[in-house]
């Protein structure tokens, strides 16, 4: 007899509305877009790599002004990355998501996972509204707020 085993959920309900929800309100002080990508394993040897592919696999470079997130976690291996399109990048400059990394890191070394991406969440939305203040009368959602769930 053959059975069948349901995959367990990175994140609770309840978890997964809290994620969504500080995105939404990142989102709304900037005309900056952020993504989560969350999978069991990083297949690749640097997260960032993986990061970078699934970047230009879901399209955020679509952005109008090139001013997309993606917060990539492998829950198991422990890894994340963030990847920031063009626009966002060199407005914040480089040493800025070094240090965005970083402190995440800190956050989630306390074993909680929800916390550091929400945390994360915020801080990457400071970044966006400092470069991308929100206006009103031209800004839309461009990309889906919901976390993307890999293997």
């Amino acid at each position: 007899m053959w059975r069948f085993s349901r995959k367990k959920p990175f994140f609770t309900e309840e978890e997964n509305e809290k994620i969504i929800h500080s995105i939404q309100e990142a989102e709304q002080q900037t005309s900056g877009e952020i993504r989560i990508f969350a999978e069991s394993r990083c297949k690749y040897v640097d997260a960032l790599d993986r990061a970078t592919e699934l970047f230009a696999n879901l399209q955020m470079e679509k952005t109008e002004l090139r001013n997309a997130v993606l917060f990539y976690i492998a829950i198991k291996d422990k890894q994340l990355a963030i990847f920031a399109d063009k626009g966002i990048h060199e407005a914040a400059g480089a040493g800025y998501w070094k240090d965005a990394v970083k402190e995440i890191l800190s956050v989630f070394s306390k074993d909680d996972i929800v916390g550091g991406i929400t945390t994360s969440i915020y801080k990457i939305g400071e970044a966006l509204k400092t470069h991308f203040p929100y206006d009103k009368e031209v800004d839309k959602n461009q990309l889906p707020d919901e976390i993307v769930f890999g293997k």
